[in-house]
């Protein structure tokens, strides 16, 4: 089972005693910040719960699927997401 933004959004107005927009208006502004932040390469560090990066994804060989063909995968940026301590805690139970 997984939430979606919505079930997220009421999840967290009932936690914080916020109304369901004020939270959406925080995840939304979370999510901007997020996006900003990664496009100019910086770190986005929530301690104990995740830290979030953009990393550097070399050029490589690759290999289409259906023809076996070999491909040249060009050079670009992934993201790289790292549970903290109490997310691991929390998933360990």
């Amino acid at each position: 089972m997984s939430l979606n933004k919505s079930e997220l959004a009421s999840a967290i107005a009932a936690k914080a005693d916020l109304t369901k927009s004020d939270a959406e208006a925080a995840l939304n502004a979370l999510q901007e910040v997020l996006i900003e932040s990664l496009g100019k390469g910086e770190a986005v560090k929530l301690t104990g719960l995740l830290s979030v990066e953009r990393v550097e994804r070399a050029a490589r060989t690759g290999r289409n699927p259906r023809t076996g063909e070999e491909i040249q995968i060009p050079a670009g940026y992934g993201v790289k997401i790292s549970a903290g301590s109490l997310l691991k805690k929390a998933v360990a139970k």
